[in-house]
């Protein structure tokens, strides 16, 4: 027997117990004779102590040991006398009768710490050693308990989990995909899929009216901070509905998770329009857990002779409570911010409400006292208060002021990750025009239904029309999307026209799906989350990679087992293929 007990479990009425415990050396202090361990496994820490003096054989043993080495140590529970108020274990120790080294360990690369002085780079080439801290593994542990508790709530509604292909077709729409040679078919490939969207409206088709999946997806684009090229989805699609039920069921879904994990009771999720919330926040995807919304100001200092303002297409600020004491050296800071190629803009110009009212702006010599005064009252502007304003063209400026925002507000301590702010933000158009393709796109993707009142629209003015869509925006972080689908074969043709398909591309991309129409397709619709960015949002984790057990690198390689890699000329000639590079 390796062990009676796990290292995190043992406490004061365990006292006289003998036991056993099997783990990792977290640390080892030699005071002579006696000898003081720290064995570690993911369940906990417990003190092993060791009487060396009278025991040779056992103070060999007790001095031979190095970080990580695996251990086996039987023994008695005792009191401890110092205790540590830090770990559970802390009020006993074990008194060790007999120690066996299971397993040497090299000296690792860094401390296997929670405060590590190993950096992402080496962390992520030797996970399996990182995955022993805390850290990393209590994202882990939370991720387990997260899909539980999703499994569990959906499993009650009445959702059946149903696995789908991961060999699929490629398609065009969206990201790019990975693709996979198939040796039995020369020439030709399978993708992996971005998402399951074409096989769960297929299983509405088929009667299995409520599905689900935690499900593994693939895109083949630029990663950052919350992106993977491989994640995890939370996919779900229901039959007869409409979008006020999804909205109901996994709104529901997500307040039972708050609730489970975070012991938080939410009360009813706002909801904002598209249009409302580019108009205020300049995002589709707003952080509302504070203020400073944008104030429109083409009316108010146009006109005035700055050309900046008079050529502009929107004049656009918000208002940083408390921050009118900022500094010269601090407001270039935000200029010089927002001057970065990643936003753009060409410069920031500030108002100032000075403590005793008066005022003071970067371009005073263009705007009288009146003329300050309308602009500080257009954001009632108190003694204290700094209105930051940007200009240019409409939805350029909305961006980069969205991003001046959020800086602002991290500043200002405004995005505290302690705070869940959920929003639903809904009515999005249904298109977006690509001026380098010269069409239309998805906004969503080829298969969101148009607003039922919108659908006149779609021959005349396609650019107007809203889809039957909704995102869960969370702290400024969209977490879920989905749309109500389109289930009739006419208007999924006429939407395929108007992205640009002709009838046989159309056919020959998505014919067994429109076929599948022409044998009775429900009215359905739904909704996928982003499982890792969930758990990292709810973690307070800024990564997902941090509750991800292997991930890849900003690269999009695993540096750990070196991939991607080549592949053998051999393996090149039975696929197929020949790459030279």
């Amino acid at each position: 027997m390796h062990r009676t007990h796990t290292c995190g479990e043992l406490r004061l009425a365990d006292i006289g117990k003998e036991v056993i415990l099997s783990g990792w050396v977290q640390k080892s202090r030699d005071l002579g004779k006696m000898t003081f361990i720290d064995v570690r496994d993911r369940y906990g820490i417990t003190q092993l102590a060791l009487d060396t003096g009278d025991d040779e054989s056992l103070r060999v043993q007790a001095r031979e040991l190095g970080r990580e080495f695996v251990i086996k140590a039987s023994g008695v529970v005792i009191e401890r006398s110092n205790k540590n108020a830090k770990i559970p274990t802390g009020d006993i120790e074990i008194s060790v009768k007999k120690l066996e080294i299971l397993n040497e360990a090299k000296l690792p690369p860094f401390l296997i710490e929670d405060e590590t002085d190993g950096g992402e780079d080496l962390r992520m080439r030797y996970r399996y050693l990182d995955l022993r801290r805390n850290p990393i593994r209590n994202g882990l542990i939370l991720r387990h308990r997260i899909s539980q508790i999703v499994r569990n709530y959906l499993s009650n509604a009445g959702f059946l989990e149903v696995e789908t292909p991961v060999l699929i077709k490629s398609t065009p729409e969206g990201a790019r995909d990975f693709v996979v040679p198939s040796r039995m078919n020369p020439g030709e490939f399978y993708a992996l899929p971005q998402s399951p969207q074409t096989f769960k409206q297929l299983l509405m088709v088929s009667g299995f009216d409520r599905y689900f999946q935690l499900v593994k997806c693939f895109r083949d684009e630029d990663l950052r901070a919350d992106r993977q090229p491989e994640f995890t989805q939370i996919d779900c699609e229901m039959a007869f509905v409409e979008q006020e039920d999804i909205l109901n069921v996994f709104e529901g879904l997500v307040k039972d998770l708050f609730k489970e994990v975070k012991g938080i009771d939410f009360p009813e999720f706002p909801r904002m329009d598209y249009a409302t919330a580019m108009r205020l926040y300049g995002s589709d995807k707003p952080d509302i857990r504070f203020g400073m919304q944008f104030k429109e100001l083409n009316d108010v200092l146009k006109g005035a002779g700055f050309p900046v303002f008079d050529q502009a297409e929107l004049v656009v600020g918000i208002k940083a409570e408390g921050c009118a004491s900022y500094t010269r050296k601090q407001l270039d800071e935000l200029t010089d911010f927002v001057k970065r190629p990643q936003i753009g803009a060409t410069g920031l110009v500030y108002l100032r409400v000075n403590e005793d009212g008066t005022l003071k702006s970067s371009v005073d010599k263009f705007y009288g006292e009146e003329q300050l005064k309308n602009w500080a009252g257009a954001f009632d502007a108190q003694p204290g208060d700094l209105v930051l304003v940007m200009a240019g063209s409409a939805e350029k400026t909305r961006k980069q002021l969205n991003e001046l925002r959020l800086e602002i507000g991290s500043r200002l301590g405004l995005r505290d990750k302690k705070t869940f702010a959920p929003l639903w933000v809904v009515d999005f158009p249904l298109l977006e025009w690509d001026e380098h393709s010269g069409r239309y796109h998805a906004m969503h993707h080829p298969f969101t239904s148009p607003k039922p009142e919108d659908i006149a629209l779609l021959d005349t003015k396609p650019g107007e029309v809203r889809a039957n869509a909704y995102d869960l925006v969370i702290n400024g972080t969209e977490v879920g999307g989905g749309s109500i689908r389109i289930h009739d074969r006419e208007l999924q043709a006429s939407m395929f026209r108007l992205l640009g398909f002709n009838a046989e591309e159309a056919q020959k991309q998505f014919g067994f799906l429109m076929e599948a129409f022409t044998y009775g397709a429900p009215p359905h619709g739904g909704i996928a989350f982003g499982l890792d960015r969930l758990v990292s949002i709810i973690a307070g984790l800024d990564s997902i990679r941090d509750i991800i057990a292997f991930p890849k690198n900003n690269s999009g390689r695993d540096v750990m087992i070196d991939a991607p890699s080549a592949i053998s000329a051999e393996q090149l000639k039975e696929l197929n293929l020949s790459v030279s590079f």
